[in-house]
């Protein structure tokens, strides 16, 4: 029994000074919420069950937590507790622990605390004291609840509002993260008051009784109190975001991935790089991306949810979203490839052409100017510039299906549903509605006529006089 954990989360946080009807724990670091950070970290822990405190946004972060244990309910047991009245963080604490085994150990973290890693929530939980608490020394304490230690022991915690001028002096501070046995942690909260300028149950004030009662608090201090921070309003946020994905940028460069400025990169989701990953200015990846060997994404490119293969060039300004790319391939500049988009290896896309839910066999080009969508084209095909699929005839969807070797010309509209045969060929400026039989030529084109003599309408010489002054 004393093996089980039980990890609290205390996110029923209104967080006014985000200006937002977005609960605060929900806003997002690196393309996640600040909360879906704090679960991961209690996941890692292994724990019995984690009990997150919810009011504020009640429902959206109900949702949230629902959301999140749905991937896995065995590896994910999370159990959703209401305050609903804001009585302080120990009146929360309280709540969560009814139920717990006395003998359990619990861990209280916070929702609005991202950056906070599992191997330092895990050597707290190692401390033997049956109470303990995580600090930090911040370069700056101002707003947090000060350390009071008497000969190296920590005898009491206050909070700054609390804190008489001397005490406001001390520079270790309360991270809020503490661990202790439940039954113990619960006999301490019954006995807290509400004697503070809040009116509210600091789970703070626990450390203080405990001493009363000769009950040694443990404290360990985090080497960087960056990972303890709390985020209470947009500038923090934005500050944390950098803090972020600098920390992505030297994990990659400690991979051997070449990124050209750590300073101009996010990774919002899992980017996952090969050998030989060469990485430009600005660029975004958001959701689940993997990048093969040899990659190398131009600048200002936005990658979502994508599988890029080996030796691909993404080029300037693409935005790829949803898509597979095999290896080879070249893509942009200015290029679109829309969620269904699944590019062979040789494909080459190009500037300001869009693909959406279609298939482009081996060696395939589409350079110029070009919409692919709802489309199979075969293996060494070619699309002229301003070539359009006409997939959608305003209430349904229907396939171009291109067999290999086709060969479309310049300024096409391929009206589906339709097909190509292999070996093909249809010339430019033509607009094809009707099946094209393998190895054919088609040619749809309205019949050029010169009319001799024939001269553009012109308005009257005044209005002509007007127009050019202005």
């Amino acid at each position: 029994m004393r093996d089980e954990l039980h990890v609290v989360i205390l996110a029923a946080g209104a967080g006014r000074r985000m200006h937002s009807a977005r609960p605060k724990v929900l806003h997002r670091l690196g393309g996640r919420p600040l909360l879906r950070h704090v679960l991961d970290t209690a996941m890692r822990l292994r724990p019995r069950a984690v009990r997150v405190v919810y009011g504020h946004g009640g429902e959206a972060v109900k949702a949230a937590c629902e959301q999140y244990a749905a991937k896995d309910s065995a590896k994910h047991p999370i159990t959703l507790v209401r305050q609903a009245r804001q009585e302080g963080t120990g009146h929360a604490v309280a709540l969560a622990l009814v139920g717990v085994p006395a003998a359990a150990r619990a861990v209280v973290l916070y929702g609005d605390v991202p950056m906070l890693t599992a191997a330092t929530v895990a050597a707290l939980l190692e401390l033997p004291q049956e109470l303990a608490i995580l600090s930090a020394r911040p370069a700056d304490p101002d707003g947090y609840g000060r350390v009071v230690k008497e000969g190296g022991r920590v005898v009491g915690i206050v909070e700054q509002k609390d804190a008489e001028p001397e005490q406001r002096r001390i520079g270790e501070v309360n991270s809020g993260v503490m661990a202790g046995a439940a039954g113990l942690m619960r006999e301490l909260l019954d006995a807290v008051g509400r004697d503070n300028r809040q009116g509210e149950r600091y789970l703070t004030d626990i450390v203080a009784l405990a001493r009363k009662r000769r009950i040694e608090v443990g404290c360990l201090t985090v080497a960087d109190a960056a990972e303890v921070a709390g985020v209470n309003d947009g500038l923090q946020l934005a500050a944390m975001e950098r803090r972020y994905q600098l920390a992505q940028a030297r994990r990659l460069l400690e991979q051997g991935v070449l990124l050209l400025d750590p300073a101009r990169f996010d990774a919002r989701g899992e980017l996952v790089c090969g050998r030989d990953v060469r990485i430009d200015i600005n660029c975004v990846f958001n959701g689940a991306v993997t990048l093969g060997d040899g990659a190398d994404i131009g600048p200002h490119c936005v990658i979502g949810d994508s599988t890029i293969g080996r030796g691909v060039q993404v080029r300037a300004y693409s935005l790829l979203e949803g898509a597979v790319v095999g290896d080879n391939a070249i893509i942009g500049p200015y290029a679109r490839l829309r969620p269904g988009a699944d590019l062979a290896e040789r494909v080459h896309i190009g500037n300001f052409v869009e693909v959406k839910n279609s298939v482009i066999k081996p060696g395939s080009k589409v350079s110029h100017l070009s919409y692919i969508g709802d489309s199979e084209l075969g293996g060494d095909v070619n699309i002229g510039a301003g070539t359009i699929t006409c997939n959608y005839d305003g209430a349904a969807k229907h396939r171009t299906i291109i067999g290999d070797d086709v060969f479309i010309g310049s300024g096409c509209e391929l009206v589906a549903p339709l097909t190509v045969g292999d070996g093909a060929t249809i010339g430019a400026g033509s607009t094809i509605s009707r099946d094209v039989a393998a190895g054919c030529l088609e040619i749809s084109r309205a019949k050029q006529r010169s009319i001799l003599g024939w001269r553009r309408p012109r308005k009257p010489d005044g209005a002509q006089k007007d127009r050019a002054k202005a």
